[in-house]
């Protein structure tokens, strides 16, 4: 027995090549196609080549060529129906059994396709012919839709008393055609009328490119009406197993490894118009993981666009606690928040391609960031709101499926958590200090020191315990000459400080040649002269002094790095930068 062609083409398409010789193969992206050593020979050269566009593989040291059904058959040693039923199980597809019952559905879904499709094409060849549906027209021009945005999304207009069910009913059961959830029945009159009428109908299609359902939209401001309805669930239609465009945006996922998902059709047809195209929207419902498993297949990178007003914040909520379950090493979901008021349609067009897309990457947040962030703001800064704010996020990181994931997303969070943690002063006795009213030049020397950053104050303090023991730092240059600075003056001064020092030709500070302000300063505000009066004789403590400073200052960089470390862990989540960052904490512990 033959499986069903369209069984086949969808596995097909939603399983690109490279995810599932990836299995079993190391890939390497290398333009348009990857790479890696042949899975049919030892070789230590790769001659192995994947290419998802052209949907195949080809091994050159061995000639083996072929689609994803080949590869399985060939690398598991399958037949064929083995290598079906196992990508079938990859892609999320129901197995075909070759029942009665899976014949009698396989006839009942060309049926529906059937219905579908002359349904589709009749209302859009309407709306582009029909001088009736005028009104309509007027209102995609005012929303700045053009013909060919028509055209690509097969738009269409059922006017507010159509009569195709009767046209139908020529080729099609009442029965049929009630199931396809296009029509329902009036109990009262006994016939069966369109869901749909007057609304503009946008398509939804399945993977494959048919349509199996249909969004709507009222173009007249009518508040007893909802502004969208969907088609109601079917044998053949699941909200929650389906995702506006993802036909045609699937097509993009070897040009982009993000995509747009976003709330509404016209937000699609908004973002295609100006040139955005790698975008689809859920279906009126929350995001759920079979949505998030489907993006998964073809892109690498989820970024949630929602309004920008609060239904929009709330489904953004919604959104990522179901998504970041679905989170794995090698995937990312992130959050784009608009301005209050805006919608990506109306974003887009108000400021244009260019400028979404650079406010994209700037303005994107990762599914665990917005996560914490949203509890955070929920807390009161006390034991018990804090103790909530835990335990919450400790069940969010429980949902999430991949182990490597969850260990380091609750990482993040508890490391966040600590630092919100209140400091306490144990320890420390607190005396009764007699306050007295300072001079005004000791106010202006405290302003100004409150200008200096805790760094500039320690590289000052550095300077000057070098400027004035040039002799001792001379005999002494290993210990000073990797030391690292932060502030680029400051950094030109201790450069020239040990390009003199290694020449032999420094004696005194005014050979250095420096701008006598900068001195001043140096010499004003480096908190190291105070101890320096009762230890200018003593080598030894000024020895250590040095090291003490240096000491600080690698803390700095450390923290630095670690601060860079955290930014970047918390977009990628990656197992190495994770390690680097434990790393730079064992030696900020040590120091």
């Amino acid at each position: 027995m033959k499986y069903p062609k369209d069984y086949l083409d969808e596995i097909k398409l939603r399983l690109k090549v490279s995810t599932v010789v990836s299995k079993s193969v190391s890939l390497k992206k290398r333009g348009k196609e990857y790479v890696g050593l042949s899975p049919f020979k030892n070789e230590k050269t790769p001659s192995f080549t994947v290419n998802d566009e052209k949907e195949f593989y080809h091994c050159f040291a061995t000639s083996e060529h072929g689609n994803i059904f080949d590869f399985v058959m060939k690398t598991q040693n399958f037949k064929f129906g083995e290598a079906v039923k196992y990508l079938a199980q990859l892609a999320g597809m129901q197995p075909y059994m070759f029942s009665k019952q899976d014949e009698e559905r396989e006839k009942k879904w060309k049926e529906y396709l059937s219905i579908y499709r002359k349904y589709v094409d009749f209302y859009h060849n309407e709306l582009l012919k029909n001088d009736a549906y005028s009104n309509a027209r007027d209102y995609l021009k005012i929303r700045s839709l053009s013909k060919d945005e028509v055209k690509k999304f097969k738009i269409g207009y059922i006017e507010k008393n159509p009569n195709f069910f009767n046209e139908l009913k020529k080729d099609f059961s009442e029965k049929a055609l009630a199931e396809t959830g296009l029509f329902y029945l009036d109990e009262k009159k006994k016939v069966y009328i369109e869901r749909f009428r007057g609304r503009l109908i946008f398509p939804i299609n399945n993977i494959s490119g048919q349509p199996i359902a249909l969004g709507g939209r009222i173009i007249e401001k009518l508040d007893y009406l909802a502004k969208y309805i969907n088609s109601p669930e079917t044998p053949f239609f699941k909200k929650g197993s389906n995702l506006y465009n993802i036909d045609l945006a699937r097509k993009l996922s070897n040009k982009f490894d993000h995509i747009y998902l976003v709330e509404g059709y016209m937000d699609v047809v908004g973002l295609n118009k100006n040139g955005i195209e790698n975008v689809v929207a859920n279906l009126g419902t929350s995001l759920t993981d079979r949505q998030i498993l489907i993006l998964n297949q073809f892109f690498n990178d989820i970024i949630i666009c929602f309004d920008g007003d609060e239904s929009g914040y709330n489904a953004a909520v919604r959104a990522a606690e179901n998504s970041i379950k679905e989170l794995k090493p090698e995937k990312q979901i992130s959050f784009l928040f608009l301005p209050n008021k805006e919608d990506p349609d109306s974003f887009v067009n108000k400021n244009g391609k260019n400028f979404f897309i650079d406010f994209s990457k700037q303005s994107k947040i990762s599914v665990h960031q917005f996560i914490f962030s949203h509890y955070k703001r929920q807390t009161n800064n006390n034991p018990s709101s804090m103790a909530i704010f835990d335990k919450k996020l400790r069940s969010i990181t429980n949902t999430i499926k991949d182990d490597y994931i969850k260990k380091y997303v609750l990482e993040y969070f508890l490391e966040k958590i600590s630092d919100l943690a209140p400091h306490t002063s144990q320890g420390k006795k607190n005396y009764f200090i007699k306050k007295s009213k300072p001079l005004d030049s000791t106010k202006k020397h405290f302003s100004d020191s409150q200008t200096l950053s805790a760094v500039e104050l320690k590289e000052f303090s550095l300077i000057y315990l070098v400027m004035n023991n040039l002799t001792l730092m001379q005999e002494n240059i290993h210990l000073i000459e990797n030391i690292k600075l932060f502030t680029d003056i400051n950094i030109q001064i201790f450069n020239k400080i040990i390009s003199k020092l290694k020449s032999g030709n420094l004696k005194t500070t005014e050979e250095l040649d420096l701008d006598n302000q900068l001195i001043e300063k140096i010499t004003k505000f480096a908190p190291i002269k105070h101890i320096l009066k009762n230890k200018s004789d003593n080598q030894h403590e000024i020895i250590e002094l040095l090291d003490d400073i240096s000491r600080d200052l690698n803390n700095y960089d450390l923290e630095f790095r670690i601060q860079e470390l955290e930014s970047m862990f918390s977009k990628d989540l990656s197992e190495a930068t994770f390690n680097k960052l434990k790393e730079l904490k064992k030696k900020q512990n040590i120091n």
